[in-house]
């Protein structure tokens, strides 16, 4: 099934707080697991609830945070988005890996409010 991640960067790493992110790494993956394609995107500047509409614009199924409100997270599952929060910091072509091979480490939300 093909996919397409979205992963909010700060100085081309995960961004810890998904809503203070300079960019997005936007990564299709196809049916055999593979990332076929990258592009990096600015983001509008932020407005709390901006962001999942626009992601959705962009046809992502899934999101890749280090930390995300509750808020957030909600209208991430109203745009039928997935979201994996307390990844690692890590580069967006690695994490995309690891969500291909089912080997993400996502853990606790890092964002408190």
């Amino acid at each position: 099934m093909k996919k397409k991640i979205a992963i909010p960067l700060e100085n081309g790493k995960l961004c810890q707080h998904f809503g203070h992110c300079q960019e997005f790494s936007m990564l299709d993956i196809d049916e055999n697991n593979q990332v076929t394609n990258e592009e990096r995107i600015t983001p509008p500047e932020h407005q709390p609830g901006l962001y999942p509409a626009w992601v959705a614009q962009h046809g992502v199924t899934d999101v890749i945070a280090g930390g995300m409100g509750q808020k957030a997270i909600d209208l991430f599952h109203q745009q039928k988005i997935n979201v994996y929060v307390g990844a690692e910091m890590k580069a967006p072509k690695e994490l995309a890996y690891d969500f291909a091979n089912n080997t993400l480490n996502a853990g606790a939300n890092l964002c408190n409010h």
